[in-house]
C-alpha cells in the first residue's frame, strides 16, 4: 500500500468516526515521517498493545512470548505450538521479536532432551531430582526471560543449547 493509499485510508477512517482527531493526527504524522506505508492495522490499533510505540509494543510481546510457554500447563502441547506461532507470525511487523522467539525455542527443545535424559536416568533414581529441578527451572526461565524482555533486555536461558 502506497503513501497516498494509507492517508487515503486514514481520512476515511476520520469520516466515519473510527479515529478521533487525536488518532488521526499520530497516524497521519507517522506515516509522513517514516516515509513509506506501514501496516495500518499494526499502526493504529492492536488488540494487545493500543496505540503504544513500536518499542513497546516489541517488548510486550517479547514477554508474551516468553510467557506463552506457561499454556502448556493449561492445553497439553500448546506451549510448544503458542510460542512458536506467536513468534512466526508477530516477527514480521516487529523484528526484534526474532531472536526472543530464537531464545524461547532454544529453551523449548534443550527442556526437551533435558526431559528425556532424565526420564532415562530415573531408572537409576538420579533422574528424580533431576526432573524436579527441570520443573523448577521450566517455571523460572521463562519469569525471568519476560521481566528482561519487558525491560528490553535478551536474555539467554542458561543450560539453553543453540541450536538457531
Amino acid at each position: 500500500m502506497s503513501i497516498a493509499d494509507e492517508l487515503l485510508k486514514l481520512e476515511e477512517l476520520r469520516q466515519s468516526g473510527s479515529l478521533s482527531e487525536d488518532e488521526y493526527a499520530r497516524a497521519k504524522e507517522t506515516v509522513l515521517q517514516e516515509g513509506r506505508a506501514t501496516p495500518l492495522v499494526s499502526q493504529l490499533w492492536d488488540p494487545i498493545t493500543g496505540n503504544a510505540s513500536l518499542d513497546e509494543r516489541t517488548r510486550l510481546w517479547a514477554m508474551l512470548l516468553h510467557l506463552s510457554v506457561f499454556s502448556g500447563y493449561v492445553i497439553p502441547v500448546a506451549g510448544f505450538v503458542v510460542p512458536i506461532l506467536i513468534w512466526q507470525i508477530m516477527k514480521k511487523d516487529l523484528p526484534e521479536l526474532d531472536d526472543h522467539g530464537k531464545i524461547v525455542v532454544n529453551w523449548m527443545i534443550s527442556s526437551i532432551i533435558y526431559a528425556i535424559v532424565s526420564v532415562v536416568l530415573a531408572f537409576v533414581v538420579i533422574g528424580i531430582p533431576l526432573l524436579i529441578a527441570l520443573l523448577i527451572v521450566g517455571i523460572v526461565f521463562p519469569i525471568i526471560g519476560g521481566i528482561k524482555a519487558n525491560n528490553g533486555e535478551k536474555w539467554n536461558y542458561p543450560m539453553s543449547i543453540t541450536f538457531l
